[in-house]
């Protein structure tokens, strides 16, 4: 969340930020429950230094064997008051807390303004977008004459937006991550395997609650829900923690499934795994200085890249503008790849910079060289998803008779397998 002082000293500031990213948050409120919470604390504290000083003086009378009733009964109300009074902070908290955690972050400087992705600006593109002597064919029609990929099967076992991945199928998607996973242990990120639900704080924690409330899977009269992305369990381990400085930078990486409603995307990208409610992915997380958190971006950045360029699949990077960019994020990149059989690109990485915001709600923070508590900075990337990677693959990949040949970065993972061909 924002620092609240920001929040009172700049509230114009804040509105427009909340304007721009398309978010909804009443920072009037804010400001009426912040000066009603001042003031039940100064009256608290008057209150207790008053009776701090009475209680001296009924000390004094009780050792000279005066009379303190009268003090006493008056100390009765002042106790009771300052129940109330703590009472109500509780009560005026509880509502502040409530509309803080709808404030959005705010935007980088070096953000674009816009309202939607058409305001996204395209700062590089990589590769070239392939030609054939053919018409390419979308993924699900490879992977079906392939008998890679079952859409049908998994409409049954479960529903529409699950897939069935099979054979060499099933294959690639493992070689895929074990890919990742070693590039990302190789460039000095730290693998974990962390638990697939998350309780409702380590939601709270990264964003997720209350803003993406709808999102999210519950596990019904359970405080545990189906994690979005590798991000949530990952970027909570140092919840609550003071680090110490020498220990920044960390890099974690790990592979997830992931589990989304998308509730807010009816009737986009349904063909095929493009848009699914589950889905695999290998995520990266920083948890860095706050001096180094803007270098720590561009690197984060290139490392998403480097797994991109490894498969050779042209790719475009777009910084997004203000009202594309999630509720959490100062600053992200999107990567985004081209697949030939739907001839689009599809986005696959977000690698986004949230400054302290996730790290005042997590408490996460770190003690300089001055003895003086921090907090630090969290970024994270997918390293990255795979619903979208493997119909890349398969459409940039496909031959005219059918077949698609594998990368050449991912045959050590598939046993020296350099072609899945139709089945006979």
């Amino acid at each position: 969340m924002l620092d609240l002082k920001f929040v009172r000293e700049n509230p114009d500031l804040v509105k427009q930020a909340i304007v721009n990213k398309n978010e909804s948050a009443d920072v009037d409120k804010i400001l009426e429950l912040d000066e009603k919470r001042r003031t039940v604390i100064g009256e608290v504290e008057k209150l207790k230094a008053h009776r701090n000083t009475v209680s001296e003086q009924i000390a004094v009378k009780k050792r000279n064997k005066e009379d303190a009733s009268e003090d006493i009964a008056q100390m009765k109300e002042v106790g009771q008051k300052i129940s109330e009074l703590d009472k109500e902070f509780r009560s005026v908290k509880e509502a502040l807390d409530y509309h803080m955690l709808r404030v959005p972050n705010m935007p980088d400087e070096t953000v674009p303004v816009g309202a939607d992705e058409e305001s996204n600006v395209t700062i590089r593109e990589w590769g070239e977008i392939p030609k054939y002597d053919f018409k390419p064919l979308p993924h699900w029609e490879i992977g079906h004459s392939l008998d890679l990929l079952e859409l049908p099967a998994a409409a049954k076992i479960t529903g529409s937006g699950f897939y069935v991945l099979k054979g060499p199928g099933a294959r690639l998607q493992r070689a895929l991550i074990s890919l990742m996973l070693d590039t990302h242990t190789a460039d000095g990120f730290t693998e974990i395997a962390p638990p697939f639900l998350a309780n409702a704080e380590s939601m709270i924690g990264t964003g997720q609650l209350p803003k993406l409330a709808d999102d999210m899977y519950q596990l019904k009269d359970e405080n545990y829900y189906l994690i979005p992305t590798g991000e949530v369990p990952v970027t909570n381990l140092h919840r609550d923690e003071i680090l110490s400085e020498d220990k920044l930078p960390l890099y974690y990486t790990c592979y997830t499934p992931c589990f989304r409603r998308e509730a807010g995307a009816a009737g986009k990208d349904t063909r095929g795994t493009l848009r699914v409610h589950q889905f695999d992915k290998v995520e990266m997380v920083k948890i860095v200085h706050p001096e180094t958190s803007q270098e720590e971006h561009e690197t984060l950045l290139k490392q998403a890249e480097k797994i991109i360029q490894m498969l050779k699949i042209p790719y475009r990077i777009q910084l997004l503008a203000t009202g594309d960019l999630s509720f959490a994020a100062a600053k992200c990149y999107d990567i985004e790849i081209w697949a030939a059989g739907v001839e689009k690109f599809l986005e696959i990485s977000s690698v986004s910079n949230f400054l302290d915001f996730q790290a005042r709600r997590l408490n996460t923070r770190f003690r300089d060289k001055d003895k003086k508590t921090r907090f630090v900075h969290t970024l994270n990337g997918s390293g990255v998803a795979l619903a979208r990677l493997i119909p890349a693959i398969l459409e940039n990949y496909q031959t005219e008779y059918g077949s698609v040949v594998v990368p050449e970065a991912l045959r050590p993972y598939m046993g020296g397998l350099a072609e899945i061909t139709p089945r006979e």
